[in-house]
């Protein structure tokens, strides 16, 4: 029986801030260390880098899509692949697009998580994540 792929997870949130400072907050490492993870990323296509994930250890990641003010996308592990996507709204205003792919109903985590469980588990923490400590970040 083929795996069931389970849905993205997009996240999408408004914020009131010029399109290069929300950019600096999602595609540097010192911008994403500060609402998301410590790394130790680096703004290049094909960079490979590290998420340091707290009790789930550290997490390799590579940098496959780089398109300055407007896309980042990157492998997160061996199985789940982040796209950050921005738009310029105008009047200070940038759309920040999330989308995390890669779930399938019969796998499991490299910590041995059901991808099924941790779909739900990422779900909600993205939710709090994007809406809350990203802006939250960018305005301080």
């Amino acid at each position: 029986m083929p795996d069931v792929i389970l849905p993205d997870i997009r996240k999408i949130v408004v914020i009131h801030a010029p399109i290069e400072k929300v950019w600096h907050a999602v595609a540097t490492s010192h911008g994403i260390a500060g609402w998301w993870m410590e790394n130790t990323f680096e703004p290049v296509l094909g960079h490979e880098f590290m998420l340091h994930a707290g009790p789930y250890g550290d997490s390799r990641c590579k940098v496959t899509e780089f398109q300055p003010m407007s896309e980042l996308g990157f492998d997160w592990d061996s199985d789940w692949h982040l796209t950050f996507r921005l738009g310029d709204l105008g009047d200070n205003n940038t759309e920040f697009v999330l989308i995390h792919s890669g779930f399938a109903g019969e796998k499991s985590t490299s910590f041995g998580q059901p991808h099924t469980v941790v779909h739900k588990i990422m779900n909600d923490g993205w939710e709090k994540i994007i809406k809350e400590k990203l802006p939250s970040y960018i305005q301080a």
